[in-house]
């Protein structure tokens, strides 16, 4: 185990090679965090630690296909050996199917593998440690989609990670782990690479990020306009359908009912 010159929090963030994972890696760094990063394109990763912390005296790569157990299992250990904890686990990898209708596609599961089961595992391993130093917290990217239903697999896992989440903060309530859901709605990402909206970059979630980690919170909308469409979806939601049919007719205007191929973040 290598030891930190200073004492740095230990992040652990996943699909950290683009999009979200990216932006939260290049906030995080100069502020101060020591950062594990991982995701499946071991050049991406390596690119990135390069230019946030050129010297890697703070930053660990770890190259991983997230949904294979064993390597999940590796990259606690990897993170483990050089740091020696883990302060915040962010769950951020995930999957969609970019286009065509979910049932068409050969593999739909695998969404709800990697948006759910995949944070699931990688927090009961980590949990243990942080209630035994009675410190640490567990950020899930969920998305505005786990609370404004629109697309079956991918929306079930939201919803899924949303009550996993929920569930999980009470669960911790005086333990001293804090748990946070953020929830983005429509930023350009490898997600959201096809749509034919006006959005915001990845920065505005990674902000996000910055903030709950200095001041958690049970769950943070961003960017903040999406909060108003959440509650109409609670108070109105045959109000909701007429939006978000407007909303995603813009968006996959231009996609076939063929079966996709998944599109993992890297």
């Amino acid at each position: 185990m290598t030891e930190l010159p200073e004492r740095r929090t230990v992040v652990l963030i996943t699909g950290a090679s683009s999009g979200i994972g990216e932006a939260t890696a290049r906030v995080l760094a100069p502020l101060g965090y020591a950062l594990a990063l991982t995701a499946r394109r071991a050049d991406l990763l390596t690119r990135l630690a390069h230019s946030i912390d050129p010297g890697s005296a703070h930053t660990l790569v770890f190259p991983a296909d997230l949904s294979e157990e064993a390597d999940r299992s590796r990259l606690i250990a990897a993170v483990l050996e050089r740091f020696g904890r883990i302060d915040v686990l962010i769950n951020n990898a995930g999957v969609t199917i970019p286009s065509g209708r979910w049932w068409n596609d050969p593999d739909p599961l695998r969404v709800i593998d990697l948006n759910l089961k995949v944070p699931a595992d990688l927090t009961r391993r980590v949990l243990p440690a942080m209630l035994e130093r009675r410190s640490g917290q567990i950020v899930n990217i969920g998305s505005v989609a786990g609370r404004v239903a629109t697309h079956g697999m991918y929306s079930a896992s939201k919803f899924g990670l949303r009550g996993f989440s929920l569930a999980l903060r009470r669960e911790l309530l005086g333990s001293g782990v804090d748990v946070t859901l953020v929830a983005p709605g429509f930023v350009r990402t490898a997600f959201t690479s096809g749509a034919r909206l006006p959005m915001p970059g990845p920065d505005v979630v990674a902000q996000t990020i910055a903030r709950v980690l200095t001041r958690p919170t049970r769950e943070a909308i961003t960017p903040a306009w999406y909060g108003p469409l959440a509650l109409l979806d609670a108070l109105a939601p045959s109000l909701t359908d007429h939006v978000v049919r407007r909303v995603m007719k813009r968006r996959y205007q231009n996609a076939s009912d063929q079966p996709a191929s998944g599109q993992d973040v890297p």
